[in-house]
């Protein structure tokens, strides 16, 4: 239904690929969660969402519950939200994420990592317009209206479903997530969920030149390098 998501999510760049930065991203981004809010998740969606999330991700449960336990005391780390946009090589569009205690650094390091690759930092809101925030929720399926009849009926706001090659994808607003989730899983049990998450879906994808591909995974993998970076978005198609 016109977003391609199956051809999409493979160009939405998740930074942590390395197991330790990966347990150590989610181990900050947990403590926020929880610390937030509170640091049990059966009475912090939030929280619960994302401990699910970090299991598919294979974050061992010593992780999680650590980064639970410190959230649950008194003083700790004061981490904030900042999220920086701009062009990467190849004109794409980039969304980074992060969780910082020191934003002086935090902006250096990503500065860094779009000035050393001819890249262009812009300002707040230069290219967020470029993306839709998302609920999104992607499963094995081909029915396409008995899964929209199911959402109305449990009254979940749905923004588009798409059907392609055997898989169904729900969009849907941000505030929709947990009951997108939980009545698609209530009305089919036997569905497995292979995409659950809240995440920028690009409006239109840019194709990279051969020329500019060494450049955009030297700026992937810089951006993956900083410790602060939490996710990384872009609406980049590489070539085959």
């Amino acid at each position: 239904m016109g977003r391609s998501f199956e051809n999409r999510k493979h160009s939405i760049m998740k930074t942590a690929a390395q197991k330790s930065k990966l347990y150590s991203r989610y181990g900050k981004l947990l403590y926020v969660v929880a610390k937030n809010g509170v640091p049990d998740p059966e009475a912090n969606p939030a929280l619960r969402n994302l401990i699910d999330k970090a299991k598919r991700d294979q974050v061992p449960s010593h992780v999680i519950e650590k980064a639970i336990e410190k959230a649950s005391g008194s003083g700790g780390e004061d981490y904030s939200s900042a999220r920086y946009e701009g062009y990467g090589p190849g004109a794409c569009s980039v969304i980074v994420d992060c969780l910082t205690d020191n934003p002086n650094r935090t902006i250096t390091d990503v500065r860094n990592c779009f000035t050393k690759t001819g890249s262009k930092l812009g300002a707040t809101g230069s290219v967020a317009h470029l993306f839709d925030h998302l609920s999104v929720l992607s499963f094995k399926g081909d029915n396409e209206d008995e899964v929209l009849e199911a959402l109305l009926e449990a009254d979940v706001d749905v923004d588009e479903i798409e059907c392609e090659n055997g898989q169904l994808t729900v969009f849907a607003p941000v505030a929709e997530f947990d009951k997108a989730r939980s009545s698609l899983l209530a009305a089919f049990p036997d569905v497995e969920l292979e995409v659950q998450e809240i995440t920028f879906v690009p409006q239109a994808s840019v194709e990279i030149s051969p020329d500019d591909v060494p450049m955009f995974e030297k700026f992937m993998n810089m951006l993956n390098d900083c410790d602060d970076v939490q996710d990384v978005y872009h609406n980049a198609i590489l070539p085959e």
